[in-house]
């Protein structure tokens, strides 16, 4: 399986260009490199200054670099047509009205979840080391990164794991016929969950996907870059750094109005940059005079964001999300639960116990966390927040501490 390199980031702050530059930075320094456009409104193409398609071709002049724009309208048609016909004579077959059918198997989100499948797949297939995809706006990514597990609590709470009661149903509304038909459609539905089964476990392991959030020195895209860190956190997937793009140039000692807008615009973005603390290093790209077209223009941008260091991220951090520390015994002792997760400041934040699991909300975002067995016996006693996390506390519950 190929490394996978996410780059995301608000509308128009250059993911484009640096997913480009870094996958022909590796090609460039003897690793093949596949760079992908899962973004709606393509500009992959006109980055590189070639004509793509929806397969992968190798960059010419440029040995190891490979390129697609992945489209996927036409995986709709090909991967979802037949499963959504398979549902709609079962549904049809059990009493469900024609337009009604037609309406239940319309999934919303099938278009990206098909497009970060079809990713998966280049990087389990293809001769590339490095898989770089340059995805949409953050709102679209983040929704894209929670897809293979929204879909799959959709699929186990519409088509259940327990074949036989269905099947039973089935039978004495419709007979055996539809029965065939509910397998056939079981079946695909079942090779439909083990794609999304494989693609949260690509997504969840730091060693082989992470992400890179890419900025503008602006106060408005620092703050949604602060929200999108910890949604990502929130959903298990890692960030390897952060690119501050479009840095203006400092025009020293010179003199004249160009020179003092320069300096002031210059002033403010490192401004905005000194105030981003605590989310690690945070590599920066100038605005260039020209736009960075073609691969040479690229691997120019390319030699300033990594200079002689690897394009690839290191070894992950290995810490969990979750610690728990205690003290005392019986029901005197007192236990608290660390949930890592980068804060800021006005974060939106509210806990609520769900049986076994603790329902962590971080701004509208939701994420069930399953508490250690300890925990499990505990009652929750309060929560405190800061820039790093939440700590949570609890003491036993006498019901059932023993």
């Amino acid at each position: 399986m190929s490394r996978v390199l996410l780059f995301t980031g608000k509308g128009g702050v250059g993911k484009t260009t640096l997913s480009a530059a870094t996958a022909a930075s590796l090609a460039a320094n003897g690793r093949k490199a596949l760079v992908v456009s899962t973004d709606p409104a393509h500009s992959l193409g006109d980055a590189l200054d070639v004509r793509l398609g929806a397969e992968p071709s190798e960059v010419d002049g440029t040995a190891g670099l490979y390129a697609c724009q992945i489209d996927p309208r036409g995986l709709v048609d090909e991967a979802w047509g037949d499963l959504r016909g398979h549902l709609r004579t079962v549904l049809a077959g059990a009493g469900v009205d024609e337009l009604d059918a037609e309406e239940l198997t319309v999934l919303p989100g099938v278009e990206e979840l098909l497009a970060l499948a079809e990713v998966r797949r280049l990087a389990a297939s293809g001769p590339w080391e490095v898989v770089v995809v340059d995805c949409g706006p953050t709102a679209e990514t983040l929704r894209l990164l929670s897809l293979p597990e929204a879909f799959a609590g959709y699929l186990e709470r519409l088509f259940p794991t327990h074949r036989r009661v269905v099947r039973g149903l089935l039978a004495g509304v419709a007979g055996t016929g539809t029965v065939e038909k509910w397998d056939a459609t079981a079946d695909a539905l079942s090779r439909l969950a083990e794609r999304l089964d494989a693609l949260r476990s690509m997504l969840a392991d730091p060693s082989s996907c992470s992400v890179r959030l890419v900025l503008t020195p602006e106060r408005v895209v620092a703050a949604e870059t602060r929200r999108t860190l910890t949604a990502l956190a929130l959903q298990g997937i890692r960030v390897d750094s952060v690119i501050a793009n479009r840095l203006v140039p400092s025009p020293g000692a010179a003199r004249g109005p160009a020179a003092s807008w320069l300096r002031t615009r210059r002033h403010e973005q490192d401004a905005v940059l000194a105030e981003l603390t605590g989310i690690g290093e945070i590599r920066t790209v100038d605005h260039r005079a020209s736009e960075p077209v073609g691969v040479p223009a690229l691997l120019e941008v390319a030699e300033q964001l990594y200079g002689s260091a690897d394009p690839l991220p290191g070894d992950a951090d290995s810490a969990s999300m979750l610690e728990v520390s205690g003290s005392g015994r019986g029901l005197d002792a007192r236990y608290s639960l660390r949930i890592a997760l980068p804060l800021a400041d006005d974060t939106e934040l509210d806990l609520a116990r769900v049986g076994d699991d603790l329902a962590l909300t971080v701004d509208s975002r939701r994420r069930l966390v399953a508490l250690p067995s300890l925990l499990r016996r505990c009652i929750v006693t309060g929560a405190e927040m800061d820039s790093g996390g939440v700590t949570v506390g609890f003491r036993p519950d006498p019901s059932l501490w023993r």
